[in-house]
């Protein structure tokens, strides 16, 4: 083996107080128990995890939390989106896991180059990238350009000055849109996760607000590791004909542009979806976002995945 990895119980190793997928006040609301620290000749390599019992234990194995946390490098020699791992990526299979006690590992990485080879495509995301020619619909324009005209007005306000009213109105619309997409329940993140990532200082809400004063529309932007990330958002079910969200978007894209960053609007929950093709009208670039499925134990995992369907989901063993 030319590296060991160890587990943690310090989840606070990982963070980093100028990333926001690595922030306290975002570990916090994931609910991160602990951080997975990769030592290697010339590097040490950290990710925050979430440790999970699997059924009834004692096994048990870690997920990254939801976004783009990433595995960085312990110095954060470039937390600005340049190369945040070493030359040399290091392959799993060198990685002498037993320490950890885990029986395998998801990781979420950033949008840079993973320091790990191997790593699968896990979805394509749609980037509007202020240093190229934007681009815009002339159907959206016309939209956004409508609502206004109709008495829709937007406001964009730093996360840790948004009003209790304003993240009430976030949180409706948000779970309606979730429901609307039969969304599982992990993504039903609740008033409490969204007051707590937004006490982060990278992060904006902008809310589209109908003429009678209501959230039409709104979105939860995270500045993180180079981006400007549209994290979470929703449109209220009684202004979905309108669109609201183009207009919520097109204030996102100034703010990623002003903020000379470019403002990744994630994919579609499918490839060539309704979602993905939304997107696409402010998008002017992809790039492909990748995860590590880690095998820490073999025997364990193949002895705990007998009889399930073998789906592509990872862990097998937690496949419905």
């Amino acid at each position: 083996m030319t590296a060991t990895a160890e587990l943690l119980a310090d989840r606070g190793a990982a963070a980093a107080a100028e990333e926001f997928f690595r922030s306290r006040p975002f570990f916090d609301a994931e609910g991160v128990t602990h951080t997975l620290r990769i030592a290697t000749s010339d590097a040490e390599l950290l990710t925050p995890l979430i440790v999970r019992d699997i059924d009834d234990g004692p096994e048990r194995d870690a997920v990254s939390p939801y976004g783009y946390p990433g595995l960085v490098r312990a110095s954060g020699a470039d937390r600005t989106g340049g190369e945040s791992a070493p030359d040399a990526r290091i392959d799993p299979a060198t990685i002498d896991f037993s320490a950890t006690g885990l029986v395998s590992i998801f990781v979420r990485h950033t949008l840079a180059e993973p320091p790990l080879l191997g790593a699968s495509e896990r979805n394509v995301v749609q980037i509007a990238d202020p240093g190229l020619p934007p681009k815009s619909r002339p159907s959206d324009r016309n939209q956004i350009n409508k609502n206004v005209r109709n008495g829709y007005e937007l406001r964009l306000t730093p996360g840790t000055q948004t009003t209790v009213a304003e993240r009430a109105g976030f949180a409706a619309a948000y779970e309606q849109t979730m429901r609307r997409a039969a969304a599982a329940e992990r993504y039903f993140f609740g008033a409490a996760y969204f007051d707590r990532i937004l006490e982060s200082e990278r992060t904006w809400l902008a809310v589209a607000r109908a003429p009678d004063g209501a959230a039409a529309a709104a979105s939860i932007a995270a500045r993180s590791d180079g981006f400007l990330h549209y994290y979470l958002s929703g449109t209220a079910d009684s202004h979905l004909r309108d669109s609201p969200m183009k207009n919520v978007v097109a204030a996102l894209v100034e703010l990623s542009s002003a903020q000379g960053l470019p403002l990744n609007l994630g994919g579609g929950i499918a490839r060539g979806d309704r979602l993905e093709e939304f997107k696409r009208g402010f998008a002017n670039r992809e790039l492909s976002w990748l995860t590590s499925e880690i095998v820490c134990d073999e025997a364990a995992y193949e002895r705990l995945s007998a009889g399930r369907p073998r789906t592509g989901f990872f862990p097998a063993y937690r496949a419905t």
